[in-house]
């Protein structure tokens, strides 16, 4: 871990190593962020072992302007109104992500909707410019912590887990950005900060309601709530693969069998995804939900999964595949 004083050498330096698939902690006005390359999966899956999420949830996603954003999700009139008023600056819109968008679905946790922000610092303004990429950046802390807000507080937290940090004094707000969902005809507020309520109202001209714990929608970076889950129901630690079955491999599949007869190996494309064939986590956190995504299809009995090494970012696949379970078996209850 190495802590430098933001200036162009040294910003130039933190837009390499994100290309690298590289961890930087950069200022921002809310509070210090730790940025990945917000298309690159492995490097995203490296955020949520430096912070220890005990599960993957979804990642704000900071651009340059609202242009930027538009490439990466639909803007509507209201995103557009509040974004004219609040951008750069601490607000983070939820919005549909869109169909084509390369950002990894490890970033929006497989949810359909994405989270995004353009944030004022200067810093963090110039690194967007010289990575040319969007960043994927949560706060720069162990999860359960004090969110940063000075370099040192990053250091403290992270340690060797961060490979740089852009120390640029303290954050000036020291709040996390206030999180405003419109992704449904309601606009709803997810996370409190220094845009508020009252400021928002008067832009949208409509009330804006204020959800700590929406628990019927997708959303929001820092919350608990409902997580992607496919409508294929899943099964785990399979040995096997049953006659009609999807496989979402990891690791070899050399003895892997079918059921029916004959090799696992010998299954269509549309029935065998593999995470990681050389049992890299890191792949596989950066494969999961979009390999997920493919697998579910009306024609698949069920998606049979490998194990997973229970360790690491294992812990967290692990833990969004056994939801991912649980959640097919609660539908198929409700709909029997």
């Amino acid at each position: 871990m190495r802590i430098k004083a933001a200036n162009q050498e040294s910003i130039k330096e933190a837009a390499i190593l994100l290309h690298a698939g590289g961890l930087v902690a950069m200022p921002t006005e809310t509070v210090y962020g730790l940025a990945a390359n917000a298309f690159d999966g492995k490097a995203v899956a490296r955020i949520f072992e430096a912070k220890g999420r005990p599960s993957f949830n979804p990642l704000i996603v900071h651009v340059m302007d609202l242009d930027a954003a538009a490439e990466l999700v639909e803007i509507d009139a209201r995103a557009e109104a509040v974004a004219d008023r609040f951008w750069p600056g601490p607000l983070t819109l939820i919005l549909p992500r869109k169909a084509n968008s390369e950002i990894s679905e490890l970033v929006s946790a497989g949810l359909p909707t994405l989270a995004v922000r353009v944030p004022r610092h200067k810093v963090t303004q110039e690194l967007l410019r010289m990575a040319g990429v969007p960043l994927a950046a949560p706060s720069a802390n162990r999860s359960g912590s004090l969110s940063p807000t000075a370099p040192i507080h990053v250091a403290d937290s992270l340690g060797e887990n961060v490979d740089l940090i852009l120390a640029a004094g303290p954050s000036e707000v020291g709040l996390e950005s206030t999180v405003l969902d419109l992704s449904g005809e309601q606009a709803v507020i997810l996370r409190p900060g220094a845009v508020t309520p009252e400021d928002l109202s008067e832009v949208l001209g409509e009330d804006v309601l204020v959800e700590a714990d929406v628990s019927d929608a997708p959303k929001s970076p820092g919350l608990t709530l409902k997580h992607y889950a496919p409508e294929t129901p899943v099964r785990l630690n399979a040995v096997d693969v049953r006659d009609g079955e999807a496989l979402l491999a990891f690791g070899s599949i050399k003895f892997m069998g079918v059921k029916s007869g004959g090799a696992a190996a010998n299954l269509p494309e549309e029935r065998l995804r593999n995470l990681s064939e050389d049992g890299d986590l890191h792949e596989a956190a950066a494969n999961l939900f979009a390999m997920l995504k493919e697998l579910d299809q009306d024609e698949h009995s069920a998606i049979a999964v490998m194990a997973i090494p229970d360790e690491g970012l294992g812990i967290a696949i692990n833990d969004r595949l056994k939801r991912a379970a649980s959640a097919a078996k609660t539908d198929s209850l409700k709909a029997s």
